[in-house]
């Protein structure tokens, strides 16, 4: 599933092909893929607007329409999107389009199909649950210390939980435990100050780095021009079960913890 850095790869990718666009039309194939709206009441509400911001909150673009409207768009596991001419043939698994006033198409491909297109005057109630963005200066360590404090749950469950952190999936919880050497099963009302700064400047530098290579292609992500982002090739123990750990040569192991596979290093992360 595409997580913060790669939703704000796409973001930042879609951002100058956008703006300024006006949607003449939409077309989806899969109405599932409509998560709070069907497709007439969409078309009818976004037909002729002006997208004026695109942004993100968590793992969901977030498009700001003229007169209020805002399309709110969560990749999910496999979605993708792009910025294509309107004659470019057909893609396989495209479900949605939206046709722009230059005769381009924001196209969103989906082959898992678990994506969503949601179309609201009040963001907040799509995005309202999300915990704080870690990237922003109110996320402090006495608010990551605030928001641990009499928690029970482990690391790594709790730090994929959208309502605690915005935008934390399996990658980056695993690599920010790593940086932290923090073991994942360790419940969060366990942890000592030293250990909350160590996590906290974790989740950031972790998230930092994923954004400045542009995400990881591990699985079906790549960029909205199709090429592929370079963070798997930089993770120290996601996905390398049995290699040795950088730091001290340890095999990484995994194990499944909260249903989600899960990589660490059993000397480095206590």
């Amino acid at each position: 599933m595409p997580e913060l850095p790669e939703v704000e790869t796409t973001v930042r990718a879609l951002r100058p092909l956008l703006l300024g666009r006006k949607i003449t039309e939409v077309r989806n194939y899969w109405p599932r893929h409509l998560g709070n709206v069907d497709l007439p009441t969409l078309q009818r509400r976004v037909h002729g607007r002006s997208i004026q911001a695109a942004s993100r909150r968590g793992k969901y673009l977030v498009f700001t329409l003229s007169d209020g409207e805002t399309i709110i768009i969560h990749l999910r596991m496999s979605g993708h999107l792009s910025v294509v001419a309107a004659d470019t043939p057909p893609q396989k698994h495209v479900h949605t389009i939206f046709a722009l006033d230059n005769g381009q198409e924001l196209r969103f491909r989906d082959p898992r199909k678990f994506g969503k297109v949601y179309l609201t005057a009040e963001p907040a109630d799509v995005l309202g649950a999300l915990g704080p963005e870690p990237l922003v200066p109110e996320f402090t360590v006495a608010l990551l210390r605030e928001r641990l404090n009499g928690r029970k749950r482990a690391l790594k469950p709790l730090l994929l939980d959208q309502t605690f952190i915005a935008g934390v999936g399996n990658i980056y919880a695993d690599e920010s435990l790593f940086y932290a050497k923090l073991h994942p099963q360790r419940t969060a009302d366990s942890l000592q100050d030293a250990e909350i700064i160590a996590l906290h400047q974790a989740i950031q530098r972790a998230l930092q780095l994923g954004i400045e290579r542009e995400g990881a292609s591990i699985d079906s992500y790549i960029k909205p021009d199709g090429t592929r982002g370079d963070m798997q090739n930089a993770v120290n123990v996601f996905r390398r079960t049995g290699k040795p750990c950088y730091t001290c040569g340890t095999p990484i192991e995994r194990m499944v913890l909260g249903g989600r596979s899960t990589h660490f290093c059993p000397h480095c992360q206590k």
